[in-house]
């Protein structure tokens, strides 16, 4: 399943239109000290000391949250705009765009900390499918949004109006200078051709900094910065479970996942013979060692299914518990009508999933292959074996009963059920007779 993804934080923020912009002396408030330096432009005028104080007042708490959250990430996206001959600074942009949250995603669809549309992020050599999506890979987009950014001011000369093209496009700013004739960003905010939300993109930007650079000046005193992301690669020979990498490297699921957030299923992406996955700093050797010891039915969390006649794609995925669009992916089906009886097709399953065995749906696998380490699985003596079923999408007591050859009265008294609705998720304790199973 896809992650749950926050909203770009900014979409989420109720941002009233500023006053027209007016040049004036810097405010005191935001005068930086002598000893903070800038990169970018910095220009003080009514439009960016309303967002000063609409960060650091009205949305303080998002703001600190940012603020929090940018220890993680921004010595490695500096790291990466100065290697391309950038301004370092351009890192607030990430700030207004996402907060620096690598989920982040926009009701326009787009995604990562740097908030890139599928097209702009592809064009700038992001892979987005539906396995992976590098618009959230923190260092990948980062060097994306660099190579953008660099050829907007190719285009612009000036990095107002190459952060107004980021926001509204190239294209859009190109006609604002034809139709206005100028050059001046400031300028250009005066007129109604650009979205409001692209004229206060620039000052978003320069209040971000100004906070940033002296958050205790602006009521931001006890920010507890988060420490900046540290971590090993490993290479990965085939499509494997986040779980069993987990396992293997003796660290949290949860861990491996927040660490490689361009994973947007349950495993590395198949067809990829050499997927490098981090891990977290000092893990290396021990994931090698234990990884080593796995047969390849531990980690390749795939079933091989004979087509029957009558079965439907959509019958199969259902009958897994995945969905068509992976399984046509996978076997290069391109359309869900060509499905011959007779054919085999690959299916993708969550290792910790407990699935139907491939080729004979209506039998009952053997406990080995039902118990999955991840999860939690329970093991009893005596003439029966118990393990722990994950319902998945379109289950029923009736199918799994029939599955496993049980009753459904038995299942419901085996998991205290007064009625037949289950979810998906839900987990039920099933009992299999050993002579069934040997």
């Amino acid at each position: 399943m896809v992650d749950m993804v926050d909203p770009t934080p900014l979409e989420s923020l109720d941002t009233p239109q500023p006053p027209e912009t007016t040049e004036k002396p810097p405010l005191e408030i935001g005068e930086p000290d002598k000893g903070i330096t800038f990169d970018i432009p910095i220009v003080m005028n009514d439009r960016v000391e309303y967002f000063i104080d609409y960060f650091a007042r009205q949305h303080k708490r998002d703001f600190a949250l940012w603020l929090q959250r940018s220890g993680k990430y921004v010595p490695m996206m500096k790291a990466i705009l100065r290697e391309n001959s950038l301004p370092e600074d351009l890192v607030y942009l990430a700030m207004i765009e996402s907060g620096f949250n690598p989920r982040a995603y926009s009701h326009r669809k787009a995604s990562g900390p740097w908030q890139f549309i599928s097209g702009t992020g592809q064009r700038y050599g992001l892979i987005v499918n539906w396995w992976i999506d590098e618009r959230r890979s923190p260092e990948k987009s980062t060097l994306a949004a660099a190579g953008h950014l660099k050829d907007l001011y190719d285009q612009f000369s000036c990095w107002y109006l190459a952060a107004a093209g980021y926001n509204a496009g190239a294209g859009k700013i190109s006609r604002a200078i034809r139709q206005y004739r100028t050059e001046d960003f400031w300028e250009l905010t005066r007129h109604r051709y650009l979205k409001t939300e692209t004229k206060n993109y620039v000052p978003k930007m320069i209040a971000a900094a100004l906070i940033a650079k002296e958050p205790e000046k602006y009521g931001f005193t006890d920010i507890v910065y988060d420490e900046p992301v540290r971590y090993e690669t490993v290479s990965i020979p085939d499509a494997t479970d986040l779980r069993v990498i987990a396992r293997c490297a003796q660290v949290d699921y949860d861990l491996v996942r927040a660490l490689n957030p361009e994973l947007i299923r349950w495993c590395t992406p198949p067809h990829v013979p050499a997927y490098h996955v981090k891990i977290p700093e000092g893990t290396k050797e021990v994931f090698i060692e234990n990884f080593s010891r796995l047969r390849p039915s531990e980690r390749v969390t795939f079933r091989r299914h004979l087509v029957r006649t009558g079965e439907t794609l959509s019958h199969i995925a259902r009958h897994y518990g995945t969905r068509i669009s992976p399984i046509m992916e996978l076997n290069g089906i391109s359309s869900p009508r060509r499905l011959r009886a007779g054919s085999h097709i690959i299916i993708p399953i969550p290792a910790h999933t407990e699935s139907p065995s491939a080729d004979s749906p209506s039998s009952v696998p053997p406990p080995t292959s039902l118990v999955a380490t991840a999860c939690g699985s329970e093991r009893t003596e005596g003439p029966s074996e118990k393990f722990l079923y994950v319902v998945k999408e379109g289950d029923t007591l009736w199918n799994i009963s029939k599955t496993y050859n049980l009753a459904v009265d038995d299942i419901k008294r085996w998991n205290g059920l007064r009625g037949n609705l289950i979810h998906p998720r839900d987990t039920l304790v099933l009992k299999i007779r050993k002579e069934e199973t040997s």
